[in-house]
């Protein structure tokens, strides 16, 4: 028995499609069940309601042996630490009671950074916790999300222009979230493993913001520029759509990013399937094309 988390999610979701197919009994936990699309809704078990309610994971977990734990993120909620580990602790309570064999987590490069990182120190804190229950473990850990790009979508559209707070030669590595779903769905479907082990989920390159907007230049066939904003300008951005505390981890978490939090774990990382460039052409000039 494997058990989603997330599974409307866009993590979560990918994961899901890769396994509904494979044979194995699936459960999901969802706060609405009806954003599942129909098909997989009627190959899984579904658990309503949320994966930090005691209640629910007792219920979810009961004969799992893999389980796939992702936080959601919520801008309205406080000080990041607090709230990955209140997630965390109901589902941590439930595996240890309830015998989970293996869990695969959803984290963060830079796990040995030594300061203060927001929300990516939250992620490190939730991977200990896990960890704390002796359940064999595998965090896995991610850079910048190409995904990010969707943020500024249609100033893309409209304007030909993306946004960072972050120097147009500042080299950023990068990751695709269909190979987080690829690299979770196998481990979850291998029941081979055991013991607590970290997986980098890196892209084959790592790409200036400058460098990204040459690449989107050529596959959009049309000139994209980068324009770096303040760390001032971000902050009063992201304060429009979060709480205090939040905004004050995400800016933490840039800052950390900013000053190379991802940089000792990228020596020994294999790289992934996806490129910018792959992803670009797959992924985002659909989107970019769209009505």
């Amino acid at each position: 028995m494997i058990v989603i988390t997330t599974p409307t999610g866009q993590i979560g979701q990918q994961v899901l499609e890769r396994i509904v197919d494979s044979g194995k009994s699936v459960r999901v936990i969802a706060r609405d069940p009806s954003r599942l699309p129909q098909r997989v809704r009627d190959r899984v078990e579904v658990f309503q309601g949320s994966h930090d309610d005691m209640d629910v994971v007792s219920k979810a977990f009961a004969g799992a042996e893999s389980v796939l734990w992702l936080v959601p993120p919520n801008p309205q909620s406080g000080n990041s630490t607090e709230y990955y580990l209140n997630f965390t602790r109901p589902a941590c309570q439930a595996i240890q009671s309830l015998g989970v064999k293996r869990v695969v987590g959803v984290s963060s490069l830079g796990r040995g950074f030594g300061r203060n990182a927001g929300i990516l120190t939250a992620a490190f804190e939730m991977d200990a916790l896990i960890e704390s229950t002796g359940v064999s473990y595998r965090s896995l850990r991610m850079p910048y999300f190409m995904e990010n790009m969707f943020h500024d979508l249609e100033s893309i559209k409209s304007h030909g222009t993306f946004y960072m707070p972050t120097a147009g030669d500042q080299v950023l590595p990068l990751c695709a979230t269909r190979d987080i779903a690829s690299t979770a769905a196998a481990l979850l479907l291998d029941e081979s493993w055991s013991g607590q082990d970290s997986v980098p989920v890196v892209s084959p390159d790592s790409l200036t913001p400058n460098e990204m907007a040459h690449v989107l230049s050529e596959v959009l066939e049309r000139p994209i520029r980068f324009q770096q904003v303040s760390i001032a300008e971000y902050k009063a951005t992201l304060s429009r759509f979060g709480s205090e505390a939040w905004v004050k981890d995400y800016m933490d978490m840039v800052i950390a990013q900013n000053e190379g939090i991802y940089d000792d774990d990228l020596q020994k990382v294999q790289p992934s399937d996806t490129s910018f460039r792959t992803w670009c052409e797959e992924v985002f000039k659909p989107a970019v094309l769209a009505p």
